[in-house]
């Protein structure tokens, strides 16, 4: 249990740049390093993991300490990862409600970015080959990251890529072999009509952001809004932006919008799960119970599915129907995060010391056994180096 605290506490200070580098370091730190679990185990997390609500890397932190140490081990694992972005957030707010600004952080973040996407270059690189075990798979991956980069809702990629994988790879070879070949072209020809935007309003809807806005305050109403948004909410970052603009700005009127900015600011350069901006929001709105009850409702959702699915994750092995669904998933999984990479370069790559950051951190990752996390804090000393050096150049 210790030893299961430390990783995920140390998982939780240097998890900068989102869920797909949360997972990265990840599999770097239990499968690669440990290996508490084999790499085909830990990418059938990974795709039940992308089917229910949530912030994926929190919880692969809860799968992965269920299953090193049942019970005890998903509370601890879980909340060691939370602990140190919530606990930096608060700092934060509370620096924030004094001296009404934030933190200067950016020379760190010019180096740590691509470093951050040098950590998932490596993991996609490696889970890769593990999930493209045929060409089928290969072609359902590569349909799956041409439709994210088209703004394809990421829960829509992974159903449609999981059941028509499925059906192509378990399929009679009577019926499939005169139709095999279409079914990657189904596949992104479904993708294609898919909006993201028709997921995000229907998901406005469920939470309730369309209402008149008022200004009056309980925890409870609080708590009940980011239980809600905990429980429903799918995709990236800025789903959870729509959220907390609709409902913190709009309906109730708690949040200036320049507040709502610099509390997703806030949750953009600590590391963690971007969830924590939720405790900056509940200090501003509530001081202490606030952020305690924000960070409480938003995460608890979470602990129940992951408890919920998670003994039933090996038990989808052992029928080649589902067998081939969570093959899948998993590949179409490994493809949302090389779509998370190839976004995040053409935002991050945008000088000649990021290039030359990020292309050493790759080439390290890739050819050396070196913990990841020494190359996230790597980054960020180059990155202030740089600014330094051009600072005194100017």
């Amino acid at each position: 249990m210790k030893e299961l605290a430390l990783v995920f506490l140390k998982l939780g200070a240097i998890g900068f740049g989102g869920p797909a580098a949360h997972i990265a370091m990840m599999e770097e730190e239990v499968v690669a390093r440990r290996r508490w679990l084999d790499r085909q185990h830990f990418l059938d997390l990974l795709g039940a993991t992308n089917l229910i609500p949530g912030p994926n890397s929190t919880e692969m932190a809860i799968h992965l300490g269920y299953y090193r140490a049942g019970w005890s081990g998903l509370t601890v694992a879980g909340i060691c990862f939370i602990l140190p972005a919530i606990s930096l957030t608060a700092g934060f707010a509370w620096a924030y409600t004094q001296f009404g600004q934030l933190p200067q952080v950016a020379p760190w973040l010019l180096g740590i970015k691509p470093a951050v996407l040098a950590v998932i270059v490596t993991s996609v690189w490696r889970l890769g080959n593990k999930s493209c075990k045929t060409w089928q798979l290969g072609a359902i991956g590569g349909s799956v990251l041409i439709a994210s980069l088209l703004q394809v809702n990421e829960v829509m990629a992974l159903l449609l890529g999981g059941t028509l994988g499925m059906l192509c790879l378990r399929l009679p070879k009577t019926i499939t072999s005169r139709y095999r070949k279409i079914f990657p072209v189904l596949l992104g020809t479904s993708l294609g009509v898919l909006s993201a935007r028709k997921t995000q309003v229907l998901m406005a809807v469920i939470t309730g952001t369309n209402g008149a806005g008022f200004a009056s305050f309980s925890l409870w109403q609080l708590g009940l809004f980011f239980l809600k948004v905990g429980a429903v909410l799918y995709g990236s970052g800025y789903v959870l932006v729509a959220f907390l603009e609709g409902g913190l700005v709009h309906q109730y009127g708690w949040l200036s919008q320049r507040q709502l900015l610099d509390a997703i600011a806030i949750g953009q350069f600590t590391p963690g799960p971007v969830l924590s901006t939720s405790t900056f929001i509940g200090y501003l709105i509530g001081g202490v119970p606030g952020s305690v009850v924000a960070s409480v409702a938003i995460f608890s959702p979470s602990f129940l599915f992951v408890a919920l699915i998670n003994p039933w994750v090996p038990h989808l092995r052992r029928s080649r129907w589902t067998a081939a669904f969570l093959d899948s998933v998993n590949v179409s999984a490994v493809a949302l995060m090389a779509a998370v990479s190839i976004k995040l370069g053409q935002a991050t790559l945008t000088s000649w010391p990021t290039w030359v950051i990020a292309s050493a951190a790759t080439i390290t990752g890739l050819h050396w056994k070196i913990n990841l996390a020494w190359v996230v804090v790597g980054g960020g000393v180059l990155g202030w180096l740089s600014s330094l050096i051009n600072t005194c150049a100017n």
